[in-house]
């Protein structure tokens, strides 16, 4: 078996593998903390160890007060002992080492149980959290387009007449505007989904507008094409009554967004600072 490689041990519970150092604070060791999380190799263990140091420092948070380097002396063949690297890791260390680790592997979905951190919030800019309630919109209103093409093929809609369908909803709603006149409007490349370039506002009033249309079409035990096309438009004008009296502004007159695609990628790259709670922010240091 080459030198680096260990057999996987998973008998050995979280809790009894704990340390406690010279200031108090409870801690692991990355050699005992390996075969438990399902790495054989120690090279691969430590990438892991290295992802989640890198992770800790964009969290905002001390690495040195989670990660600290030591030496463990480990037994060779016919007596011998030999010293190897090592981690001493505070709780926190390890709960960013299993995010950073294989998902595929089951250890890693237990110790994320076991290792969880309490956040006392999770600071995020306001622009931040616009772009992720768009995109989470953005994905709803995507599911719900789905379900409401579902609905309509069993209103009697054929698969030739869902552009018609789907464009009686937009009319409703956007003053007789269909979705290309749309898009011409508001300077949307014709190669673009509509919905792609909606702002948060108009992405929920486009989902309001499908959650209703196959609510009604179900209610109404809608049979026959002509009767779904008409009930969808009439569902738009509805909503766009509603905001109307509201006071809103009209969808056609809202600017076109930038695309979410960008949205997503801003939010992939971009890592929010994490408040831990005081035991876990002081982490190897203990209470001093």
């Amino acid at each position: 078996m080459p030198k680096n490689t260990l057999p996987v041990r998973g008998n050995t519970s979280f809790e009894e593998s704990k340390k406690q150092n010279e200031h108090g604070a409870e801690y692991w060791s990355a050699r005992e903390l390996q075969p438990q999380l399902g790495y054989t190799q120690w090279r691969r263990f430590e990438e892991a160890i290295n992802r989640a140091m890198i992770s800790c420092g964009q969290s905002g948070n001390n690495p040195d007060y989670h990660f600290a380097g030591a030496g463990k002396m480990i037994e060779l063949g016919k007596g011998g002992i030999r010293k190897v690297d090592d981690y001493h890791l505070s709780r926190f260390a390890c709960y960013l080492i299993a995010q950073n680790g294989d998902p595929r592997k089951p250890e890693i979905a237990e110790a994320q149980k076991y290792f969880a951190i309490q956040a006392r919030r999770q600071e995020i800019s306001d622009a931040l959290a616009a772009d992720m309630e768009r995109l989470e919109l953005r994905k709803q209103t995507s599911e719900e387009f789905k379900a409401l093409s579902g609905a309509a093929r069993e209103a009697g809609v054929q698969d030739r007449m869902f552009g018609i369908f789907h464009d009686a909803g937009y009319k409703g709603l956007y003053g007789g505007l269909g979705n290309e006149v749309i898009k011409q409007r508001k300077g949307i490349p014709k190669k673009e989904q509509l919905m792609d370039r909606m702002d948060t506002t108009e992405l929920a009033a486009n989902q309001f507008r499908m959650t209703q249309t196959r609510d009604k079409l179900a209610r109404d035990r809608v049979n026959s094409q002509q009767h779904a096309i008409r009930t969808h438009e009439e569902v738009g004008k509805e909503v766009r009554e509603a905001i109307k009296r509201i006071g809103g502004v009209m969808p056609e007159k809202i600017p076109a967004a930038e695309h979410i695609s960008k949205v997503e990628k801003r939010i992939k790259s971009t890592s929010p600072l994490l408040e831990l709670d005081e035991k876990d922010t002081k982490g190897l240091i203990g209470e001093e």
